[in-house]
């Protein structure tokens, strides 16, 4: 690391001098920066938790000591003196942590394992023009271990089965919900303390690299949700940073670049940056231009590190994706509405699209609309339980239609109904249940369908991509989309009714085209009463006077391959 950098605020590696590092020829370098401390000492395993002296570096805040006999596992805490008296702290910049309540730091081996992903990385991209449908988890109760104490897997042991399960539903990433060390559960990683160590809950580093290793194996990219934040206290309750001082903005972006560096993951995602943005995350108070400076500066830096890795968030400043919250809650609150409510609100379906080419963004139903009492999704949807499946399947087929990339959150493809808990796994149970069990097939042939249309993807950012068949048809709540590919050799045509009852919708194509039937929500398999006409293809003329019927049952959408 350049010392003058990390005075500047400007280095993006401060982990690799700061820390516990070993020493090719044995032991351990302990090095840790406390700008205020008159003295430093460090107590662990290595010496029977005695209080060893730390010798202080010509440049000022910086403390070091060499343990020959210290080894990769032991636990090990600082001593800091200063003013405020005596503390025992773990290390900032620490690799490894203990399970709370307890707070010593680990020693960890960063080259303990050995990565074989040379071609997933060697090959990976923003992934713009490619498919991108985000499985977001929470690792400690995607899936429950009957024998551990506290129902863990560890990294490792997870990921067959969760390569496995992703790719049955035709999911191309992972993301995972925040894996540094944090001390409450309940907080699903969000308020951390180990920046640096993944959470000890799941395993240790070298797990948590064969993980990602295994997923970039099978085909499937790992994103990282990142929390950030702002000044003062926060509504979580956690103590947020100072942007303005540089050995922190050194701190926060050396950790970004940490876990794109070291595991290999393929992205951040970074939250709540609604509260790097303004003072106190209210607009009313202001922008906070120190923060904002330091967001631009950290995304330029990760750019140029990692130019393949993508960086998403709520909006700009130099982040590759932007989460479309608004047509995230404009898209619920439709399909709350009774039918004939939604006649007189179509513009929540269609205004995304007036905005849409302003920034790059992603679709997501996230885990933050399923939990604190919002319902899940097909729970917001108007209806009792049989109602609300073939809307929620007309729903995704919308969601997977609509330009952007997609997100996910777990559960939402079995159409769960209780909200997630930390504690419990997903309903897996509701698939012995028909609705559920159809619906989880519905899912995952409209993944494989995404997954096999270019046009559903690679213009997902140019206008060129995307034309609205109809709009409301009628006031009817009948809506069509049409997409397009790169090189005009794949379109889509989906027809979506809206309305509780069943309706005939004429279809004009553009040009003389074959339309071949590729899917309808209402199929029998589906859960729907409509017979399979898979494959079955009709020549159009054009421009025709009367086009081609589609029968739409209630809340049904119908998918055309058009050639």
């Amino acid at each position: 690391m350049d010392i003058q950098k990390f005075y500047e605020g400007e280095a993006f590696d401060a982990y690799t001098w700061l820390g516990a590092h070993l020493q090719k020829g044995g032991g351990v370098l302990f090095r840790t920066f406390a700008l205020n401390a008159d003295r430093v000492t460090i107590i662990g395993e290595f010496n029977s938790w005695q209080e060893w002296e730390m010798t202080a570096r010509e440049r000022h805040g910086f403390f070091e000591i060499m343990i020959p006999h210290a080894k990769p596992g032991q636990m090990y805490k600082y001593v800091i003196y200063s003013r405020l008296g005596r503390i025992e702290h773990c290390d900032p910049y620490g690799f490894g942590m203990e399970l709370r309540p307890n707070f010593a730091s680990i020693i960890r081996d960063l080259h303990e394992y050995t990565f074989t992903d040379e071609k997933w990385m060697q090959t990976r991209t923003l992934n713009l023009d490619r498919p991108m449908s985000i499985y977001e988890l929470h690792m400690g109760s995607w899936k429950r271990n009957e024998n551990d104490p506290n129902g863990w897997y560890r990294y490792d042991e997870i990921a067959d089965d969760l390569i496995a399960y992703v790719k049955k539903f035709h999911f191309t990433h992972v993301e995972f919900m925040p894996l540094a060390e944090h001390p409450f559960d309940g907080s699903w990683g969000y308020q951390q303390t180990g920046f640096f160590a993944p959470t000890s809950r799941y395993g240790t580093a070298a797990d948590l690299m064969k993980l990602i290793d295994k997923l970039h194996n099978a085909g499937i990219g790992a994103i990282y949700e990142y929390p950030a934040s702002d000044v003062s206290d926060s509504e979580w309750g956690t103590r947020n940073f100072i942007y303005a001082r540089r050995e922190t903005a050194c701190f926060m972006q050396s950790a970004a670049n940490y876990w794109l560096t070291e595991y290999h993951f393929d992205g951040l995602r970074m939250d709540a940056i609604s509260r790097v943005i303004y003072w106190m995350g209210d607009e009313r108070r202001g922008e906070n231009e120190t923060s904002i400076e330091f967001l631009r500066k950290m995304n330029k830096g990760l750019r140029t590190l990692h130019p393949t890795a993508m960086l998403a968030w709520e909006g700009g400043l130099g982040f590759d994706y932007k989460w479309d919250l608004g047509w995230m809650n404009d898209t619920l609150d439709y399909f709350m509405k009774q039918s004939d409510e939604r006649r007189s609100v179509p513009e929540k379906l269609t205004f995304s699209m007036f905005y849409f080419y302003n920034e790059r963004h992603l679709l997501p139903l996230s885990h933050d609309e399923v939990v604190h009492g919002k319902k899940t999704v097909i729970d917001k949807i108007f209806g009792d339980y049989e109602m609300k499946f073939p809307q929620c399947r007309s729903l995704y087929a919308y969601m997977f239609m609509h330009p952007g990339k997609k997100l996910n959150f777990m559960g939402n493809e079995i159409a769960m109904f209780r909200e997630w808990d930390e504690t419990k796994e997903p309903d897996f149970f509701l698939l012995k249940y028909p609705n559920h069990d159809s619906f989880q097939r519905y899912f995952m042939e409209l993944g494989r369908i995404y997954l096999e249309h270019p046009s559903l993807y690679e213009l997902d950012y140019d206008p060129k991509g995307f034309r609205w068949v109809t709009i409301n048809d009628s006031g009817n709540n009948i809506f069509g989309i049409q997409r397009y590919d790169r090189c005009g050799k794949d379109s889509v045509i989906a027809i979506f009714n809206f309305s509780g009852r069943a309706q005939t919708y004429w279809l004009h194509p553009e040009k003389n085209c074959v339309l071949k039937e590729i899917l309808n929500s209402d199929w029998e398999r589906f859960g729907g009463n409509t017979k399979e006409r898979s494959g079955q293809t009709e020549f159009i003329p054009a421009p025709s006077m009367t086009g081609v019927p589609v029968s739409l049952p209630a809340f049904s959408t119908v998918l055309y391959e058009v050639k």
